[in-house]
């Protein structure tokens, strides 16, 4: 049995494929909890194979957000309103290990809800369960011990739903994370009337999202004011309710299929670490083993994994010992701004991901057009993917090899 992950405070967002232009479901998970390290690794189920992001000390039976061989995906965040029971706190905190059997089981919504309705009671979950599958479902499942209710992305006006930490057939009085519920409905509203959620990727909602330092409750957004902002203040801000937050291990992306006969095409974008300074890579979903080894590690993840690499930033550069009470300080001169011995994170990021992006988008578009045989576009795939941390550890060189002030500051 592997220890419950606490302090879940989760921002999630699914797209139904009616509202892509691919016509191809999105589903993003920005990850908040205590365990910081996360992996991102390749299961061989009882009738499917699935890739999913876990802790890395786990060594099986827990996944955080994945997708299967047969097109079905799964994600949740806590929810801390739906409990009316006397379950007892031993017997809670079991999503992960419900989302993994459900990966090695369930091709589609249907499956998925025939499985809620058939596991034993109590559930052991108090969750937000979001779907997406090759038959164009897509769904939120609130659910606790006892029951779900299900949110329909397909048929919502919107054609999207995001969620946080409460859920709308739960308790008001105890709905949290209405704050980043706020700024990341209100960032999707603003796409969509622009015109440009339907062309959306999965960059950018990790980048428009999990890099946000917007909170629309305080009505502040610190990266699109960033010049004005470091130049009045020390660059430290309160680390409270941003999307990113000193708590998220990961932002992961999950693009699915328009139909079955479009499963190889599925792809996992994940970014390990604290967002700001993570560099997000594709990983397609297949029979076979295909996930980088430096996203991969088992059972903690050193500086010479995506995830070590992040941790390593963060803590040197964004979450100091700088003040007293760093831990609800997050330290954004870094982040936003090049000085004279670094780059702004941001832009470590966004240079990486667009030497990764053009290796690996000319090579699946060619695949999804029937260019390439789906062996040949996972072998090539496999060579180029060796270069993704390479091409991450040359953008943040400046901060591997440190050559600022004493102390690193």
């Amino acid at each position: 049995m592997f220890a419950p992950a606490v302090s879940e405070a989760c921002t999630a967002v699914i797209i139904s494929g009616k509202k892509t232009a691919d016509g191809r479901p999105l589903m993003w998970k920005n990850r908040d909890t205590d365990h910081l390290d996360n992996s991102v690794r390749h299961f061989k189920g009882e009738k499917y194979s699935f890739v999913g992001l876990v802790n890395s000390e786990s060594s099986g039976g827990e996944v955080w957000i994945g997708v299967n061989t047969a097109g079905f995906a799964v994600m949740n965040t806590a929810s801390y309103c739906l409990k009316n029971d006397d379950v007892p706190a031993s017997a809670m905190d079991r999503e992960g290990l419900l989302m993994y059997r459900a990966l090695e089981i369930c091709a589609c919504l249907e499956d998925f809800e025939h499985f809620l309705d058939t596991l034993p009671r109590p559930l052991g979950v108090e969750a937000n369960f979001g779907c997406i599958d090759a038959c164009g479902g897509a769904a939120w499942y609130e659910t606790g011990n006892y029951s779900y209710y299900k949110r329909d992305v397909d048929s919502s006006e919107d054609g999207y739903i995001a969620v946080t930490n409460f859920s709308e057939s739960g308790d008001p009085s105890r709905w949290r994370g209405v704050e980043r519920w706020t700024t990341a409905s209100n960032i999707f509203k603003e796409m969509d009337s622009r015109g440009e959620l339907g062309d959306i990727t999965p960059l950018d909602i990790i980048d428009s999202l999990s890099r946000s330092y917007r909170n629309d409750v305080a009505g502040i957004d610190l990266v699109c004011g960033a010049d004005e902002f470091l130049s009045r203040t020390s660059g430290l801000f309160p680390d409270i309710d941003f999307i990113p937050r000193k708590s998220t291990s990961a932002s992961v992306v999950v693009h699915g299929a328009r139909s079955e006969d479009e499963l190889a095409s599925v792809v996992l974008w994940a970014a390990l670490g604290y967002p700001p300074a993570a560099v997000t890579v594709p990983v397609p979903v297949s029979e076979e083993n295909h996930v980088p080894a430096s996203m991969s590690d088992y059972p903690y993840s050193g500086n010479d994994t995506f995830s070590g690499l992040s941790s390593m930033i963060k803590k040197g550069w964004i979450f100091t010992s700088e003040v007293s009470n760093m831990s609800k300080y997050v330290d954004l001169r870094y982040v936003l701004q090049d000085t004279c011995w670094s780059r702004a994170t941001l832009a470590c990021c966004r240079e990486a991901e667009a030497r990764i992006i053009g290796s690996f988008l000319p090579l699946y578009e060619k695949f999804c057009g029937g260019g390439i045989s789906e062996d040949d576009y996972l072998n090539i795939y496999d060579s180029i993917s060796a270069y993704f941390f390479p091409i991450t550890c040359e953008a943040f060189d400046c901060y591997i090899h440190w050559r600022g002030p004493v102390n690193g500051r």
